[in-house]
């Protein structure tokens, strides 16, 4: 059976270390302890009194002062993963954690996750091709040499590198390596960490190289590992779950995450807030538990992603370079209908289809698989699709030799409408506005990810309002926009409140509106 030896670097809070230290240890894990040297002594004695008579607990032989973003952090690591293997020699994984990290796994399932795979836990993407780095220096990390830490030494650190950059001082990375990139908290096996001392200690080009790279902890094991072990050996993720902000800081969980955080795909956490006394209560208690049952949903990210951006338009109004030079037709007229229920839509769309023999397509912008002619490429994806959207529609008017068509959209493709009401054509706006009971607000939850099939009851009620308003909210902005030629149905308006509006719409009769209006089942889930 696996056994863990925790890799904890820290620097501060020695009565939160302590506490989490005999957790961990308390179901036959161990832990092997850095403690910056810049820290105060008085915390650093204070952790020794405490756990120096637990057999499962060691310290670093060497300390270092460590700094953001420096070799120091990787040193400190290797210190300690040397002490870590001489004094555990039967732990089988080592876990990379931070004072900040909790686990949301049992010991019990942590054990049996471990055991059902043999191999390494690590984000590990290569450095060049990948999309890792999102924001500032990429490969000016590798190929200048970085002596001074960029958070309090500002002036050197820059003033070094542009020295540097003015004389055209770059270095070769090692012939042999392939730089990789990923997260810093790693869970590997204890073959791959000997495997890793050893070349530390064998190959002093590497190490000199990867001691004057910039943030070396997110490059040097994901490297080496890369280097040592078979890819078929190697997960490339994380097991500790984290999220990032838009601005690169790492989101912090607080006491109502409970449930969010037991769902996800992970054994650790990251991070969780000093003042969620609370949420640290139950998950110390969670990690000595036996039999618990985990319904994994993993929706957590999604999640996030959407609860933060509620509330920022983001828009892009002005069309892009290419899509100016290409108008649908000063001639031509674009009917869309905008619903969140697509099965409502598209049940209207066909009713007209066969009422006025206007060429319909459904949601093209929304669904990769909506049936479109051969275009010559252009219509196979989303992405295409959206990124060449005039030049999409001008070939369908064209394809279907008419003048007038019909699409559908989701509300949330302000930007799409905007930019055909900004075209020479004549564009057209049906509104289909429908109620939404919690069950169809759950079954959208899952549609696109903010929920899986094992999400707890209790987040999807917390869920729920947000998802509500957000649609709410879409509906608002569409009637802010101030588009001409828009009118709207509503479920809980009458059929002939609902005929005048389709009439309008198309162009049609009262009676021919009628029949649209009074498509059997319209507004039926």
């Amino acid at each position: 059976m696996a056994k863990i030896a925790y890799i904890l670097l820290c620097h501060k809070d020695p009565e939160a270390i302590i506490q989490q230290a005999e957790r961990l240890t308390a179901t036959g894990d161990c832990m092997a302890i850095h403690f910056d040297a810049r820290a105060k002594a008085r915390d650093y004695r204070a952790l020794r009194d405490a756990l120096d008579d637990n057999p499962n607990v060691t310290f670093a032989k060497r300390r270092v002062k460590c700094g953001w973003g420096e070799w120091s952090l990787v040193r400190a690591t290797l210190n300690t993963l040397q002490t870590a293997v001489a004094e555990f020699p039967r732990a089988t994984h080592f876990y990379m954690l931070s004072g900040d990290c909790m686990a949301i796994k049992t010991a019990e399932y942590a054990h049996a996750f471990l055991d059902r795979q043999d191999k390494d836990y690590i984000e590990s993407f290569d450095f060049f091709d990948s999309n890792w780095i999102k924001t500032g220096m990429k490969d000016d990390r590798l190929i200048y040499r970085h002596y001074f830490n960029e958070r309090t030494q500002k002036r050197l650190f820059y003033g070094s590198y542009q020295v540097q950059k003015s004389l055209g001082l770059t270095r070769a990375i090692p012939a042999d390596i392939q730089v990789q990139i990923g997260s810093q908290w790693w869970c590997l096996r204890r073959r791959t960490v000997e495997a890793i001392l050893t070349m530390s200690r064998q190959r002093r080009d590497v190490m000199r190289f990867f001691a004057s790279t910039w943030i070396p902890d997110e490059t040097f094991f994901q490297t080496l590992v890369r280097h040592l072990i078979p890819e078929e050996e190697i997960e490339c993720r994380t097991l500790t779950f984290l999220l990032f902000s838009d601005y690169g800081m790492p989101v912090t969980f607080y006491n109502d995450h409970y449930d969010l955080l037991l769902s996800q795909d992970f054994l650790f956490a990251r991070k969780i807030s000093p003042d969620a006394r609370e949420l640290k209560t139950r998950l110390g208690r969670l990690y000595a538990a036996h039999d618990v049952e985990f319904q994994i949903s993993n929706e957590g990210r999604n999640l996030y992603t959407f609860l933060t951006e509620r509330g920022r338009t983001g828009q892009r109004f002005a069309p892009r370079f290419w899509e100016t030079e290409s108008s649908l037709g000063r001639e031509r007229e674009l009917l869309i209908l905008t619903c969140k229920k697509w099965h409502v839509a598209k049940r209207m769309l066909d009713q007209m289809r066969a009422l006025t023999n206007t060429p319909v397509i459904e949601y093209l912008f929304n669904e990769e698989g909506t049936p479109l002619p051969d275009l010559g490429g252009i219509q196979r994806t989303l992405e295409k699709r959206t990124r060449h959207r005039r030049a999409l529609m001008r070939m369908l008017f064209d394809y279907y030799e008419t003048d007038r068509l019909m699409i559908c959209l989701d509300p949330s493709a302000l930007d799409l409408m905007h930019d055909f009401y900004s075209d020479r054509s004549h564009t057209r706006l049906l509104r289909i506005d429908c109620e939404f009971s919690d069950e169809y607000l759950i079954g959208h939850a899952h549609r696109v990810g903010l929920a899986g099939e094992h999400t707890p009851p209790a987040t999807l009620e917390r869920l729920l309002p947000t998802i509500r308003n957000d649609i709410a909210s879409e509906v608002d902005q569409i009637r802010d926009a101030g588009f001409e030629r828009h009118w709207a149905v509503q479920e809980r308006a009458t059929e002939l409140d609902n005929a005048r509006a389709i009439a309008q719409f198309l162009d049609v009769t009262q009676d021919t509106a009628l029949e649209v209006a009074r498509t059997p089942y319209l507004f039926a889930d």
